[in-house]
């Protein structure tokens, strides 16, 4: 047998072990090969979307190629942690320290190597599939046919290749200072009783609690000026909860002798405080990794979700046209007879509403007012589906746009509306928020006789809404009239269904690349714990194995089991999500838009994904155990 046999039977050996580091690395790959994909993909080499696309995809590469170091070159050390016995019985046979980083650097080499092609050839496998998701999310006109990324698999193969030579060379380094002694007596090396500080377990509380006031408190714009010194406050909060306040309450529940002393709970608390010490730093690893995935797709799942909902709202026709003072009528006329033999000639069914805003200025005031006549506001309001209202003779309406999400609602306005070109003296009754005019931050409306007395000389807004039943419908016919009438200063025409298309293309290329992003950084957390669990097998084959000479059952080893893996798998996910809500609730008090649903559907993914995984890991733990 030849070294590097030795060395390909140990990692075959050591299968088990290096399974979850195999597959958590092809992931990466492939993650990072799909990206590539897209980069690279003929048909997003042109237009300015596209372009936006091939940049997010290079942007998210260099994210997943930075986090698969530090992730790798963590994987790498658990591993070697686990086989430092092994290590010490070859060195005891002969082997020499130059040999066993030798024989360490060929296998680290191997995996990569097999983890890479790996991850190339499932993405192969699933490109065509990948590629029709993201037409979908993308909502592109043109389908992106399947095509051999050949740059993509030799940008994928030779950066990889080089990460995992670098990571060889790092772990290597790490076994040097390990003596023959050390390395022998690694796994029965006793361990210190774990202690916990009380004045850092009631910082954690204090720092944790003062974090989530503060962002649940602000609102507005302070919310981003209060992101960094709250997040800074809740990284720091979370590392001593696990280092710290968890000993501390497993430490309290041990001198709880009802609880201690019921059935197997003298096993799981025995233990528990070790392993809370022990896994202290993955769990803060874990949750913080979480929570960045929680907070990315919560975020952007968000906002896509608020500015679909604001456009929608505060555009409730399908198309309008909007001219202002200064265009000839002949102009609007003649663009407005375009808009509908376009519609006409795509088959759609619409009513056509005309409304004049006029200019106007009330004494004492230097600014003009917009106002609009009572009959051409109700006509609008209700094909709008809004309140309709009638104003007295000498009263007026004042309407706000008031969308907190974009701007704050303005000034009270003019309590008496005084208008010398018209002889009227109006009383404002009355005020209200509307987003029938988000063009304009005050919009009066004045009775029909008082508009009429300003006469055709004044200056105006004219809008032509197109009412349409299905405006989604009317996708085809907006871009066409949208590429007819580019913006004016005369004029300017909006289509709600094209505008929305557009839209949703833009965050569908936001929310492909983060939704991956977001992935990697969630299947790394559930590796991490994989391979802290694993590395610590044989210790607990051991210890169950003795345990069961005293009389426990099988039914009470995977009660304590079941307990313990809930802790490991489920804990750090459970403070990640409580970690996101809060953010998530902070973002919704920036923008004062509701964001619960939204929210509690990423957050429930995620940890229903997180439980799936436990169950499954769980079960195949249990067995290993087993075994021993």
């Amino acid at each position: 047998m030849t070294f590097r046999q030795f060395a390909f039977n140990n990692v075959l050996r050591n299968k088990r072990t290096y399974a979850a580091y195999f597959f958590s690395s092809a992931f990466s790959v492939m993650v990072f090969f799909v990206y590539a994909v897209f980069a690279f993909h003929p048909g997003l080499a042109g237009g300015a979307l596209h372009s936006q696309v091939a940049t997010g995809m290079h942007f998210a590469e260099a994210i997943i190629y930075v986090f698969s170091f530090f992730f790798v070159l963590y994987s790498m050390g658990a591993f070697l942690k686990s086989r430092k016995k092994e290590f010490g019985l070859m060195m005891m046979h002969g082997m020499t320290d130059l040999q066993l980083r030798l024989m360490v650097f060929i296998e680290n080499m191997l995996i990569g190597f097999f983890a890479t092609i790996g991850g190339i050839g499932i993405g192969l496998v699933m490109e065509k599939l990948i590629l029709l998701l993201a037409e979908n999310l993308l909502e592109l006109e043109e389908t992106l046919p399947f095509y051999v990324p050949v740059k993509a698999m030799g940008l994928t193969f030779a950066a990889f290749m080089v990460l995992f030579m670098v990571i060889s060379l790092f772990t290597v380094s790490i076994l040097r200072s390990s003596g023959l002694i050390e390395l022998l007596k690694s796994s029965v090396k006793p361990k210190p009783e774990p202690k916990a500080s009380f004045l850092l377990s009631l910082l954690a509380a204090a720092l944790l609690a003062a974090g989530y006031g503060i962002a649940l408190r602000v609102r507005g714009t302070a919310v981003a000026a209060a992101l960094i010194p709250v997040s800074v406050m809740v990284i720091i909060g979370t590392y001593f909860l696990f280092t710290q306040l968890s000993v501390f309450l497993v430490r309290l529940g041990k001198r709880n002798r009802g609880l201690f002393w019921r059935r197997t709970n003298l096993l799981l608390f025995s233990d528990l405080a070790y392993r809370m010490k022990d896994n202290a730093r993955i769990f803060f690893i874990v949750a913080i990794l979480s929570t960045v995935a929680f907070c990315a797709i919560g975020s952007l799942v968000g906002f896509k979700s608020m500015y679909v909902g604001i456009l929608t709202k505060e555009n409730p026709f399908a198309m309008q046209y909007q001219s202002y003072p200064g265009q000839a009528r002949e102009t609007e006329e003649l663009h407005v007879g375009r808009i509908r033999e376009v519609l006409e000639e795509e088959g759609v069914a619409y009513r056509h509403l005309v409304a004049e805003l006029k200019y106007a200025a009330p004494a004492g005031s230097e600014r003009p007012v917009m106002v609009i006549g009572a009959s051409q506001y109700n006509a609008l309001a209700e094909a709008a589906g809004l309140e309709t209202f009638a104003p007295g003779d000498r009263e007026a309406v004042l309407l706000y746009y008031a969308n907190p999400a974009v701007r704050s609602r303005s000034d009270e306005g003019l309590r008496v509306l005084e208008l010398p070109e018209a002889s009227a003296q109006l009383d404002v009754s009355r005020s209200l928020d509307s987003y029938l005019f988000p063009m304009y931050a005050q919009v009066y409306v004045v009775p029909d006789a008082v508009v009429a007395q300003l006469g055709e000389a004044a200056s105006a807004d004219r809008i032509h809404a197109f009412q349409v039943q299905d405006w989604k419908s009317t996708k085809q016919a907006g871009k066409r009239l949208t590429e007819e009438l580019p913006p004016d200063r005369s004029y300017s025409f909006f289509s709600l269904a094209y505008s929305l298309h557009i839209l949703n293309q833009a965050f569908g290329a936001v929310l492909f690349v983060g939704l991956f992003i977001g992935a990697v950084f969630f299947v790394a957390a559930g590796s991490f714990l994989y391979f802290r669990l694993y590395t610590d097998l044989e210790e607990d084959r051991r210890k169950f194995a003795a345990i069961a000479k005293l009389g426990l059952t099988d039914g009470e080893l995977s009660g304590i089991v079941t307990k313990q893996l809930a802790i490991l798998f489920l804990m750090p996910i459970a403070v990640a999500a409580v970690h996101g809500a809060v953010a998530l609730t902070a973002l919704q008090h920036m923008f004062a838009y509701n964001l619960i649903k939204e929210s509690a559907a990423v957050l429930g993914v995620f940890i229903l994904i997180q439980v799936v995984y436990f169950l499954a890991v769980r079960s195949r733990y249990i067995r290993q155990v087993k075994v021993g």
